[in-house]
């Protein structure tokens, strides 16, 4: 596992480097050697927040983040929740009868723990037309809409984008690769 630690708005310190990479060892034995991780660590007044991104060679990402008083708490916090993450991943790659090279699922108790784990079930289905318009069209939109994403034609490159609302208020852009 490669590990990338990056701080904003905080000092990274010897001990809290080292507790990262203690924690986040933990899970180590889920993964294969070549496998990117990044954990970032955000300090606002009195809460500290980390993200935890796993970035496999093949398959989906996986991605946790907690904020607590305590940064040490929101670590092990972030640990408990990759760890569901990869239970409930190798029960649906299971039942998929799916391979993944990157995940050493030996290693992985297969249980299924709660309602998280069910089937997933469509209930709602969705047509619309997408024209093209810039991004604060798209934004502006949105916003009538009131919803916290909405899918567009950006007329610029004439890719299909989504603008998305984020915690903070700003606003990002996924767009096609």
């Amino acid at each position: 596992m490669k590990l990338t630690i990056v701080g904003k708005n905080i000092e990274i310190t010897d001990g809290i480097r080292l507790s990262i990479e203690e924690k986040l060892g933990k899970i180590d034995k889920y993964f294969n050697n070549d496998m990117d991780v990044r954990a970032t660590i955000r300090a606002k007044k009195s809460r500290q927040t980390i993200e935890v991104t796993i970035i496999p060679v093949s398959g989906n990402i996986i991605r946790a983040e907690d904020s607590e008083e305590n940064l040490y708490a929101a670590i092990d916090v972030v640990v408990d929740k990759l760890s569901k993450q990869l239970r409930k991943y190798k029960t649906k790659l299971i039942n998929k009868s799916q391979d993944n090279a990157s995940i050493r699922f030996e290693n992985i108790e297969s249980s299924i723990e709660s309602e998280d784990d069910t089937e997933i079930n469509i209930v709602r289905r969705k047509k619309f037309g997408i024209k093209p318009m810039n991004e604060e069209e798209a934004i502006l939109q949105m916003e009538l809409l009131g919803h916290n994403f909405f899918v567009f034609t950006d007329s610029e490159t004439n890719e299909m984008s989504v603008v998305y609302k984020r915690k903070s208020g700003d606003y990002g852009i996924i767009e096609q690769a």
